[in-house]
């Protein structure tokens, strides 16, 4: 196949899109791109000022670009529920949920629910999120949840002892954890629709190494700058695991160039401790019992 770019995009007239972060970054030009093919997108951002100048340059590049904002924290499990509820109000499909807002390596931190920071927001929230719109995504023929995650989850070990930094907490360990719980929540979430019999799709993405917003803590991308590529080539991993008619469930997108730094996107692999059945299973459990949201249950799960 040629290289995959916006050029391969199928028109998305007609589908619901939710994107997480959109105001800034990948998600803006997630958001941006989809926009352009005639998708309804949601931005699901913290920010109401920051998302309505994101909404002004996406209509600046596609004049009547059909947008919504919808106010969400994924810091608080409070304010993901408030999201769910506004928006089972105004919409009765979802035909995309892009799970990509994060944080990278802030001092230590913690979430409105008392997570470290990393895991409350970059795991623990999506995966409420994922759970209170399950009934959407699930009623939408064709529908599917992306997850994006980070070349960083092949440096990462779960230690499920310190998911709240309880030991200790190393900033770019933390990020590279949540990155890993980010694929292993793929991973379940996959193993649970299939078993299930729906439809939907799970699949995940990484930008590889995209300068943005996100790395202003991280003073290692100032040394590594020069291998650096621009958000909106980082972003076209998650909108090939979107929207092409070829991918699968579970199926996982990052970069093609060397070590997967920089490239047009290709269907890539996850590190081994991304594919540990048990430890997804575990980790399911474990944000059910964190965040109470529970969703595609299965009859051994509360053995």
């Amino acid at each position: 196949m040629k290289r995959w770019d916006l050029d391969q995009m199928p028109d998305q007239t007609g589908r619901n899109v939710v994107v997480t972060g959109a105001n800034t970054g990948i998600g803006f030009e997630t958001a941006a791109a989809l926009a352009a093919r005639r998708a309804k997108v949601v931005l699901a951002c913290r920010n109401a000022q920051k998302a309505g100048d994101a909404i002004e340059r996406i209509r600046a590049r596609t004049p009547g670009a059909d947008l919504e904002f919808l106010e969400l924290d994924l810091a608080s499990l409070g304010s993901v529920e408030r999201f769910a509820g506004a928006f089972d109000s105004a919409h009765d499909r979802l035909d995309l949920l892009i799970n990509n807002a994060g944080v990278m390596a802030p001092p230590l931190g913690h979430t409105e629910d008392g997570f470290e920071l990393h895991f409350g927001c970059n795991h623990l929230g999506h995966f409420a999120l994922t759970g209170r719109l399950m009934a959407h995504l699930e009623a939408t023929p064709g529908a599917r949840v992306v997850t994006v995650s980070s070349l960083t989850h092949r440096m990462a070990a779960f230690d499920f002892d310190n998911l709240n930094a309880e030991k200790s907490y190393r900033k770019m360990a933390a990020y590279g954890q949540s990155k890993l719980a980010n694929l292993l929540f793929n991973l379940e979430l996959q193993r649970r629709l299939e078993t299930s019999g729906s439809g939907l799709l799970a699949t995940a993405a990484h930008p590889g190494w995209t300068r943005t917003d996100l790395q202003r803590h991280a003073s290692m991308m100032d040394f590594f700058g020069g291998l650096t590529q621009g958000p909106a080539h980082g972003a076209l991993p998650t909108l090939r695991a979107a929207v092409d008619p070829q991918a699968r469930g579970g199926d996982y997108y990052g970069p093609r160039g060397l070590f997967e730094l920089v490239g047009y996107p290709k269907k890539v692999r996850t590190s081994s401790a991304a594919r540990n059945v048990d430890d997804a299973r575990l980790l399911w459990r474990i944000s059910e019992e964190m965040t109470g949201v529970r969703f595609l249950s299965e009859s051994s799960d509360g053995a």
